[in-house]
């Protein structure tokens, strides 16, 4: 989509000769919307009509187990490989890669060095960007890269490497100190593209925003950029909070909250969390008397347990309907195929999840783009999409910075 809206500013027509995808509920989402099924496994492609631009993305985890067998000397294995093999095959003129920011880093680079190589041992030049959707009229922060392979040389690509803010709630001051990178559209948040009447489907529950409002004191906007975690302290609500699994007193709450933040010191152990401590350990953070009463009503209602006599939160991350309450004047965290059916926000009086037509906007995907009537399915997939306005702007100036001609 984003490739065809960019040529067809420039007048240039487009045809999609081919398109492969294996998941055959993604593949009901595409024949809504391109009235063709894809459904094909890469592996097996072998004849297509020729074509001018491959356009892929690719899981990058096989790398590690082919770099230290082969010393990255070979690709098979991975599915890079099929996008190796059709390039080799039909040596388009141009191909676009997207994927995620780790894939520079994975396996201490060798993987994003192994690619490159590859790609210019097939005869292209090869260009990459880190790009962070909320640069680019987008509310989500999403970082990936695209790598662009060209047969000609490829003389400029105006567009810098920027990855934006570290987190959601740096945004604001970042886009004030960085406006110079907001050019090509004006940037949003999240107030920009919401709903604002949605089902009441997507509400949370009742029992659910009594709990909220309890710990908020009936101020939900307090909820605001807040996360649902029972393994982090700081701008978070626990299951202890919300007494999920019982009602808990304020010793008990005040207990638990000392435990997550000090488990994680290095003088109990040099891994960062996770981190069983005796009773003796907690004694030096937990100094009032009841601290047995404490541990024994905490272990019967179920929010910590005793292995081998050292004591860790029973975490029930899963239990909570949101797991982090997005602040309507920033932006999305990062949409993902897991999760983002579990993004909350608080707004016009309602306290309730993202709904699929705000996550499309999120991508950027135009209002006429049909969803797949499944809920759960069309938060999976627009996790997994990419953002149609960052592609198109760097195809745009990409060809408005290099002749295809030819």
């Amino acid at each position: 989509m984003a490739f065809q809206q960019s040529l067809l500013e420039m007048g240039i027509d487009t045809i999609c000769v081919k398109s492969a995808e294996i998941d055959k509920k993604a593949c009901e989402t595409y024949e809504l919307n391109f009235k063709e099924n894809p459904y094909a496994d890469v592996t097996s492609i072998e004849n297509l009509e020729d074509f001018d631009v491959l356009l892929a993305g690719f899981p990058c985890q096989a790398f590690s187990y082919a770099g230290k067998q082969l010393g990255f000397s070979d690709t098979r294995g991975t599915l890079f490989f099929e996008v190796e093999r059709l390039i080799e095959k039909y040596q388009p003129k141009l191909c676009l890669l997207e994927n995620v920011r780790g894939l520079t880093t994975h396996d201490k680079g060798r993987t994003f060095k192994t690619i490159v190589e590859k790609l210019e041992g097939l005869g292209y030049h090869v260009a990459f960007r880190l790009l962070n959707s909320s640069n680019y009229g987008l509310a989500q922060n999403r970082v990936r890269i695209y790598i662009i392979a060209s047969k000609k040389e490829i003389n400029h690509i105006s567009l810098p490497s920027d990855v934006g803010a570290s987190n959601s709630h740096d945004f604001a001051s970042y886009s004030k100190c960085n406006d110079d990178l907001f050019t090509f559209y004006k940037h949003a948040v999240l107030e920009d593209i919401l709903e604002k009447n949605p089902d009441e489907k997507y509400d949370c529950s009742i029992d659910f925003q009594r709990r909220l409002s309890k710990v908020v004191n009936g101020d939900f906007t307090k909820l605001n950029g807040v996360r649902l975690i029972d393994t982090r302290h700081g701008n978070s609500i626990h299951s202890w909070d919300l007494g999920i699994k019982g009602e808990c007193n304020e010793h008990e709450i005040g207990f638990m909250n000392l435990l997550i933040s000090n488990r994680r010191k290095h003088i109990f152990g040099t891994h960062q969390d996770g981190k069983a401590l005796t009773l003796e350990q907690i004694k030096t953070f937990y100094t009032d008397g009841d601290i047995e009463l404490i541990i024994s009503s905490l272990i019967e209602k179920g929010y910590l347990k005793n292995v081998d006599g050292k004591y860790n939160p029973v975490c029930g991350n899963m239990s909570f309907e949101v797991f982090k309450f997005l602040d309507p004047k920033s932006i999305s965290i990062t949409l993902t195929a897991s999760d983002s059916h579990k993004l909350g926000v608080c707004y016009n009086g309602r306290v309730r999840r993202l709904t699929p037509r705000e996550c499309a906007r999120l991508q950027g995907y135009p209002e006429s783009y049909l969803l797949h009537p499944k809920d759960s399915l069309a938060y999976k997939q627009l996790g997994n999409a990419v953002s149609v306005p960052v592609i198109k702007t760097l195809l745009s100036d990409f060809f408005n910075n290099n002749d295809m001609h030819g």
